[in-house]
């Protein structure tokens, strides 16, 4: 469990389609064996450390003729944002994802002290 130091607590949230690879032809689509696809994503404002990421996937277009393989996580998580990682593998066709995400942790507070 992770507990904050802090009343200002911040929830920011976010969607963004990954790819669309069956529009143009791309290793999601058309690759076969292990591929994956990195999104930097920033915050809309910087948390006091790095806050707690729950990620998923909220629309998932794939072929029905394949075994179907997917991993999505967040990696490199920072005050101020953090990279989606869109995994697949085998002979499995990803048309297009669309990730959702959202980001809970401490926020600066008016009241804190900054010693220099």
């Amino acid at each position: 469990m992770r507990r904050f130091k802090s009343h200002s607590i911040g929830v920011d949230q976010g969607s963004r389609v990954l790819f669309s690879d069956y529009i143009d032809g791309g290793p999601m689509w058309t690759g076969d064996g292990p591929r994956e696809f990195r999104f930097e994503e920033k915050f809309s404002e910087p948390y006091v450390s790095a806050p707690i990421i729950h990620i998923s996937m909220s629309m998932w277009d794939s072929d029905h003729k394949t075994n179907q393989r997917v991993d999505i996580s967040a990696d490199e998580i920072t005050e101020t944002g953090f990279t989606i990682v869109f995994k697949t593998w085998g002979d499995s066709r990803v048309a297009r994802v669309r990730a959702s995400w959202t980001a809970t942790g401490e926020l600066p507070h008016e009241d804190d002290w900054q010693l220099y």
